[in-house]
């Protein structure tokens, strides 16, 4: 006999899906487990009588009523207890991914160059996905910005994936995380940043790296421009900071925003 395919469905609502049948016209029950796992026979409903008839099943072999499968749509059986742990699997499901959805909230990013304007923060943060709000945070008096501003993003992936990395905007690495967020129980999250003061003007960029390498990898030195006698350097490692002695030359502050 030729092969045919018969159809099956979950449920009698649902769309059916077409299996094999063997050269003999039979299904093999572990053809139908393939794709509904959990199956323990098959039934259909009597065009006659509208009620359900089960598909005779004799070891592990479906045979087709009447030597025939005919059109109709067959509905996979489950064992009762499989298909009780089933729904409640689904139900867990549903809580789970429900509780996923998680809204997205503002993230600071610190570091920001001088020049960079609220364009140019969408501009970029739009490569990643859709941006609700973007803002950088400027002095009351001068209108100067302060080094850092503040993004939010329509879709909670897009805010995870923009955590979970570095940033170069206009020229400097910048960092992008949540507000108040902690690195652990009862630990505050440190910032990669130090605020260098009291600088003197012929000061370099190379100086301050060369002398700072000497507590960890250091990833960029800034030294605005004009001079204001000050400089930021960023490590790689935000535990850096705390192991950092003072030299009697140099005052070192954490870099941080309210």
């Amino acid at each position: 006999m030729a092969e045919l395919y018969i159809r099956v469905a979950e449920d009698e609502n649902e769309e059916p899906m077409e299996i094999p049948s063997e050269d003999d016209g039979t299904v093999l029950l572990s053809t139908v487990a393939a794709q509904f796992p959990g199956a323990c026979g098959l039934r259909y409903r009597n065009p006659v009588s509208q009620c359900m008839r089960g598909v005779r099943l004799v070891e592990g072999i479906l045979h087709a009523p009447e030597n025939d499968w005919g059109s109709l749509v067959y509905v996979v059986n489950y064992p009762k207890d499989n298909k009780r742990k089933m729904d409640e699997m689904d139900a867990a499901s549903a809580v789970k991914m429900k509780r996923s959805i998680e809204k997205t909230s503002d993230l600071i990013i610190l570091g920001l160059p001088w020049k960079t304007s609220e364009q140019d923060l969408k501009d970029y943060f739009a490569t990643f996905g859709e941006v609700i709000m973007v803002q950088v945070k400027r002095d009351v008096k001068t209108g100067n910005s302060k080094g850092f501003g503040f993004v939010r993003f329509t879709e909670y992936e897009t805010q995870s994936k923009v955590i979970s990395q570095r940033h170069m905007i206009d020229g400097r690495w910048c960092d992008c995380k949540l507000p108040n967020s902690k690195a652990g129980p009862d630990e505050p999250m440190r910032s990669r940043k130090i605020f260098v003061g009291r600088c003197t003007e012929d000061i370099t960029t190379d100086e301050l790296r060369q002398f700072f390498m000497q507590y960890g990898e250091v990833t960029d030195v800034f030294i605005p421009k004009p001079f204001r006698a000050f400089a930021f350097v960023t490590f790689a490692d935000d535990q850096v900071f705390s192991h950092i002695l003072c030299p009697c030359y140099l005052k070192l502050y954490c870099l941080s925003f309210c």
